[in-house]
């Protein structure tokens, strides 16, 4: 029984030793390699593609970076709603209502871009006198004049997207989403400098007498 037990024991220690001696040569380097590692399962580590700026033996002009086929659009870059987009209608002009829906969050989120963007030169309450006139930026109009006031809400969009005069255009800071809340916004600054008494609630017209 006894020797049995050796037996086994030696042969224990065998595949013990040999399994400390295959870890030990992993993490054996001797020197740096250029070779790659050995994959037993590559899977996609290494595929027939091209790379960019490599020469092509396939195309005529000998390269690799195609150009986009004729009218191609890249994915959420078609647009095709051109009222959203451009503030036009389908036959180019300046439309005049904003396409977005109007209510709190729009008109809030309205006068938080508006305070950013807009503000440094028009000021919070849209006279034309922010503080860049302060450092010798030619003034804009104000928005309570009645040539602004009368605006189709596309073509505010417009100016904001485009730019016009020194007012530079503000398409890659501002997103659509935005630039129609700055408009409703741009509208509630004029509505409380040109408002009526048709403008208040029949409830709340009493208070004001």
């Amino acid at each position: 029984m006894r020797a049995g037990f050796m037996k086994y024991f030696g042969l224990g220690l065998i595949i013990f030793l040999l399994t400390l001696l295959l870890i030990s040569a992993g993490c054996y380097r001797k020197r740096p390699s250029d070779k790659p590692p050995i994959h037993l399962n590559p899977n996609m580590d290494r595929q027939e593609k091209y790379k960019a700026q490599s020469e092509s033996e396939f195309f005529e002009d000998h390269s690799t970076m195609r150009q986009p086929v004729s009218g191609a659009v890249a994915r959420g870059y078609l647009r095709e709603d051109t009222e959203y987009y451009e503030g036009k209608n389908a036959k180019g002009g300046f439309i005049n209502k904003t396409p977005v829906e109007i209510d709190m969050n729009t008109l809030e989120r309205g006068q938080d871009r508006f305070n950013i963007y807009c503000s440094p030169c028009h000021s919070r309450v849209g006279d034309g006198r922010g503080i860049m006139i302060n450092k010798g930026y030619l003034p804009p109009p104000s928005f309570h004049i009645d040539r602004i006031r009368e605006m189709p809400d596309g073509q505010v969009y417009d100016i904001i997207t485009n730019g016009v005069r020194n007012m530079p255009s503000y398409r890659h800071q501002v997103n659509p989403d935005d630039r129609w809340a700055i408009v409703v916004y741009v509208r509630t600054l004029q509505r409380s400098r040109n408002a009526t008494i048709g403008d208040i609630p029949e409830e709340k017209r009493e208070e004001l007498k």
